[in-house]
């Protein structure tokens, strides 16, 4: 498609380019350059997936958990902050889901049924991600009046052992809360909210991941998304099981969903378990967009934390969170569309940065130890084992 430069310096879009992508005059643009070659993105708050942490807080202390080797402080969103992030909605014409999870358990938040109400009640679907201990009767029966989309709960093991030794929780307390779930769900004839459930894989749980979909199934599970861990010690690099070669996959099963009272077939969502040649960031391509506990806005999970971590090939790394703006300070809709922020939109979605594991120099490379890479923007995604699919997020 050719666009024309007139001798005033403007460009002139055509008609139908303009409503194929629903864009309007008056209209502003960033203009970047790649490579040499101009880069034009149209300012615009295109945000369809919000993930909100209201606390970095949790009741419980599971072994392979980012929380216990960051940097950040145990801390309750405030009020204020998350006002400010609901006084913005209508200037997010596009948001479509609202996720209330990350490294904290949301609802140890006192006030977290009225922040869920905030969203639901303007028709947004929102998914609540829990470790299940919390998940009483009382509680999902308020998370189902307020018309909650969906629930993700971690299990990790399908026997009480494993369980135990994972996560320090009783497996049969939160099964039963989920039981629950299930029968009022068939109680008020209906499906919501949906039940999804979370599996870390690793070696000491690999041979439980039949039981645990025999588990889900039984459940009424309607979502079963397995990931590997990231690991953040050495003896959880032990237990890793994906790496640089090709290796068998993890089986995958089909399940049925037995509590949604219709038929249906459901499947498992399974990791990749080596590195490869397709680098593809599901944040940005999802338009979604990470809001912290203290107001900070950050483009994803790997990048909204101060942490350490071990690479594909052992090595530590030193990741520094990753704040474009804070809420209390610029409008979310505003941080979406600065200059920083699109740019890096940009370089992300078309993934153009080095790939470490793959580099020649890896093993001496001082940057390896930073979130830096030798090109590209800063941080870099160079490592990034969410980009492949190996690690994995509802």
């Amino acid at each position: 498609m050719k666009i024309k430069l007139d001798q005033q310096g403007n460009l002139k879009f055509p008609a139908q380019f303009l409503q194929r992508r629903n864009l309007s005059a008056p209209l502003e643009f960033w203009l970047f350059e790649r490579e040499g070659e101009p880069i034009l993105l149209p300012r615009l708050p295109n945000l369809r997936k919000l993930y909100i942490e209201v606390t970095t807080g949790c009741n419980l202390q599971c072994r392979f958990c980012m929380r216990n080797i960051w940097d950040d402080p145990i801390a309750l969103m405030t009020q204020d902050i998350f006002d400010a992030v609901a006084a913005r909605l209508p200037y997010l014409p596009e948001l479509e889901e609202v996720v209330f999870t990350s490294f904290g358990e949301p609802l140890t938040h006192p006030n977290i049924l009225k922040m869920i109400e905030t969203f639901t009640s303007r028709g947004l679907r929102v998914t609540l991600g829990s470790n299940g201990i919390l998940l009483n009767p009382k509680i999902v029966s308020e998370l189902m009046r307020l018309g909650v989309y969906r629930i993700m709960v971690s299990i990790d093991g399908a026997q009480a052992e494993t369980f135990h030794d994972l996560r320090g929780a009783n497996l049969q307390q939160i099964i039963a809360n989920l039981e629950y779930l299930k029968e009022l769900k068939k109680q008020h004839a209906t499906r919501l909210p949906e039940l999804g459930v979370e599996f870390v894989i690793l070696k000491s749980n690999e041979s439980e991941l039949p039981a645990l979909v025999r588990l889900a199934s039984s459940l009424g599970a309607a979502r079963l998304i397995v990931s590997n861990v990231l690991a953040y010690t050495e003896d959880m690099v032990d237990q890793t099981l994906y790496g640089y070669a090709p290796v068998d996959s993890v089986k995958g099963f089909g399940f049925p969903n037995l509590g949604s009272g219709w038929w249906l077939w459901s499947f498992m969502e399974m990791p990749r378990m080596h590195w490869g040649a397709e680098r593809r960031c599901r944040f940005i391509h999802d338009r979604a967009t990470v809001v912290g506990w203290d107001g900070g806005v950050s483009p994803c999970y790997a990048l909204s934390h101060n942490y350490s971590y071990y690479t594909l090939d052992g090595v530590k790394k030193k990741v520094n969170r990753y704040v474009l703006g804070n809420v209390t300070q610029t409008p979310l809709d505003e941080i979406l569309v600065s200059e920083e922020y699109m740019q890096y939109r940009s370089e992300v979605a078309v993934y153009h940065f080095p790939s470490c594991p793959d580099c020649d120099l890896r093993s001496t490379c001082d940057l390896r130890q930073i979130n830096e890479g030798c090109w590209g923007l800063n941080p870099s995604c160079a490592d990034c084992l969410w980009s492949q699919d190996i690690i994995r997020c509802p």
